[in-house]
């Protein structure tokens, strides 16, 4: 399939440090004075850092590729030093890609003997970093000063609270969120990210959960979720490309499309349909059509 890839050139790059906080993904970080792209698997190919690079150090590579590799990534991440495996590493972690982490970690212990540092300086260093974060979170949450928003990371809640629905009734409770992932916006959702792999794909026009009393209980519940607006969100390829590599890769097994029933909401079904057509895989899709007063008027498979 087409990819689309950052590519920095690390001749030009002068280490300003100016795109890392326009990288949504937050695969771009400076290691030893450079740019370097960290995670390959996380990196959307929207270009948001490229109008931010004053060297125009930056560029989209867009190229035939195959499905993710972890084995291929950390041969090039080696080849680059400690400090950038180390950040890749964490990168994993912190989006709870955990099988992969498992394939990079055994990769370094797997080559060994090839390596210009040992595994065990690698891992030391992941858990140091992680034991300062929490400290510091620790600190902010007493009260201590500290930026940074989570923005757009990518975060998996399936692990931290119960299944949708599991709780005691009681009338005084507030009705529990179905949401299993975040972000939910489809310019900075990540196809590859855990919570879409083997999943049902709720493909939602942004008005419907507003419509909808029972969005959550009834139609998110057990899904994962993107949402757009085919009427306002630009460059709307790069939706189509999100769809194609979470149909080949992600291996998704259903989509359902829900939109409301003004004209404009038309065009997110039509997104969905190109993406089945140019993706190798074909697989179900479900068309809702919500009514602006939170009636389903329409439910077919297509």
């Amino acid at each position: 399939m087409i990819r689309e890839i950052v590519n920095i050139d690390e001749s030009k790059c002068d280490g300003c440090g100016v795109c890392i906080p326009n990288c949504h993904e937050g695969a771009l970080q400076m290691i030893d004075g450079k740019a370097r792209l960290i995670s390959d698997l996380l990196c959307d190919g929207l270009g948001a850092c490229i109008g931010h690079c004053p060297q125009d150090a930056i560029t989209i590579e867009k190229r035939e590729a195959a499905a993710y590799d972890e084995v291929e990534v950390m041969k090039d991440m080696v080849s680059k030093g400690k400090n950038t495996v180390i950040a890749h590493l964490k990168h994993l972690k912190d989006h709870n890609e955990k099988e992969f982490l498992q394939q990079g970690v055994n990769f370094l212990l797997e080559n060994r003997s090839k390596l210009e540092f040992t595994p065990e300086e690698v891992i030391t260093e992941i858990t140091n970093q992680m034991k300062a974060e929490k400290a510091q979170h620790e600190h902010k949450s007493d009260g201590g000063c500290g930026g940074g928003c989570p923005g757009s990371a990518t975060q998996d809640f399936r692990e931290m609270k119960p299944a949708f629905g599991a709780e005691e009734e009681n009338t005084g409770a507030d009705t529990p969120s179905a949401l299993r992932q975040w972000p939910v916006q489809m310019h900075l959702v990540n196809p590859m990210a855990s919570y879409f792999r083997d999943s049902d794909l709720l493909m939602a026009a942004d008005c419907v959960a507003f419509s909808l009393g029972n969005f959550h209980s009834k139609f998110l519940k057990g899904k994962s979720l993107a949402i757009a607006c085919p009427k306002l969100d630009s460059n709307q390829q790069i939706y189509i490309d999100k769809l194609v590599s979470m149909i080949d890769e992600a291996k998704i097994n259903t989509i359902t499309v829900m939109v409301m029933e003004v004209p404009c909401c038309g065009g997110l079904l039509q997104i969905v349909k190109n993406a089945r057509q140019q993706a190798q895989r074909n697989i179900p899709i479900k068309q809702l059509v919500v009514g602006i007063q939170g009636d389903i008027l329409e439910e077919e498979w297509i």
